[in-house]
């Protein structure tokens, strides 16, 4: 049997971007989940609680906005932070229909545990790469992200 096909393809779709970033992207996801999984989060406990260390209080659907979660999975995820006092959910006095979301002090003790373990993943994850390489590559995929955001 002739491979020299499945060859040919293989390189192709070794040097083109969009499938390297693709198959990075899933490797990179999965490597993110196990992680937080293995000390009882999820990537949207993180996005929710790192969200409200950078900005502050927000209301649920700018947590939502910043962090690219769903509606209802911003309110499913606040529902469980909130259970493990993590955030407290308030209403906002400018606008009571709406609920404003801040951090606890034990809010901010879990985003460090999930920091460490987010920075053992990246080590997994960007282990072949020097420590420029890394950041070049980072920048790189800032980039990239920055340009396509502009467009939509």
């Amino acid at each position: 049997m002739d491979h020299t096909g499945e060859q040919e393809s293989l390189t192709r779709l070794l040097t083109t971007p969009s499938w390297l970033l693709s198959q990075s992207a899933a490797h990179a996801g999965r490597l993110v989940s196990d992680g937080f999984a293995n000390i009882g989060a999820r990537g949207y406990h993180y996005r929710i609680l790192a969200a409200l260390e950078e900005l502050g209080p927000a209301s649920q659907a700018d947590l939502g906005r910043r962090g690219g979660i769903d509606r209802s999975d911003v309110v499913a995820t606040l529902n469980e932070l909130a259970a493990k006092n993590l955030v407290v959910r308030a209403p906002d006095p400018a606008d009571r229909r709406r609920n404003v979301i801040t951090l606890t002090p034990a809010g901010h003790r879990e985003l460090r545990r999930m920091e460490k373990a987010l920075a053992g993943v990246q080590d997994t994850l960007l282990a072949p790469l020097t420590p420029t390489e890394r950041d070049q590559l980072t920048r790189l995929l800032g980039k990239l992200l920055a340009h396509h955001r502009q467009r939509h």
